[in-house]
């Protein structure tokens, strides 16, 4: 019963899963269906956190948006995201950003890694 499982999991990831860890900016393209029409929205922000594996797995991006903080969650191997740009790498010392919920402004930032 669990290879059945495991093969259909499996069959659902991608090929190619961009590398991108929490703390970095990324830009994610993602699908937008209105009506019969599709097209792409790009959602710049930076990943809180990363969780869950195989097909399961997840990641939380944050943004300011006219002063309001914007958090989506997207499943990693989802059709319905195109593709991950990292704009800039973070340097964090912990999996989960959680505490930059409360922060504005300059506190809210992520010091950048030079590579």
């Amino acid at each position: 019963m669990n290879d059945i499982i495991k093969e259909i999991e499996d069959a659902q990831l991608k090929e190619s899963v961009d590398e991108f860890n929490v703390g970095d900016t990324v830009r994610v393209h993602a699908k937008i269906k209105e009506g019969n029409r599709e097209r792409i929205q790009i959602f710049e922000g930076t990943v809180l956190k990363r969780q869950g594996g195989s097909n399961r797995a997840t990641f939380t991006v944050r943004k300011l948006s006219g002063g309001v903080g914007v958090e989506r969650t997207w499943p990693l191997h989802s059709p319905n995201v195109e593709k991950i740009e990292v704009v800039r790498h973070g340097k964090v010392r912990r999996a989960k950003l959680n505490y930059l919920r409360d922060r504005v402004g300059k506190r809210a930032k992520v010091k950048e890694v030079l590579r």
